[in-house]
């Protein structure tokens, strides 16, 4: 890993995903799952949860940049724009620091929308002892 090394990976959930979600973590907040109560918010329809779409963080690090073997030790997040299920989404990760003695790597993290906006953005902290190394 170097600084400024980029990867971006293209997603979308469910409704089914955002309504496992909702089961698996007890978030059953209805404008999330209840599209009638979702229409009378100020989203009009359903929205995902944001750490849902973060939770894509866990999946890119671990099994796709840098992969195998990588620890993730922290993540700043905010929340910027509502997500929606059915809509395609980009993740970007961008390399912000490494420090080869330690394996670890800090990594921009940035969800953007169709049209451009980010929705979420934070910055994650990494180890691979063996994708960062002297």
């Amino acid at each position: 890993m170097e600084v400024n090394e980029t990867y971006t990976h293209n997603f979308q959930f469910s409704q089914e995903d955002v309504n496992q979600f909702a089961k698996v973590t007890g978030d059953n907040n209805p404008v999330h799952i209840d599209a009638e109560y979702a229409a009378k918010s100020q989203f009009r329809k359903p929205i995902m949860h944001g750490m849902l779409g973060a939770a894509l963080f866990s999946k890119v690090f671990g099994t796709l940049f840098p992969g195998e073997g990588t620890i993730y030790l922290k993540q700043s997040l905010q929340f910027l724009k509502p997500m929606y299920v059915d809509t395609p989404y980009e993740a970007t990760f961008t390399v912000r620091e490494v420090n080869k003695d330690k394996n670890r790597a800090v990594i921009e993290t940035i969800i953007k929308n169709p049209e451009g906006f980010v929705c979420t953005s934070g910055e994650a902290t990494i180890m691979n002892v063996d994708k960062i190394k002297k």
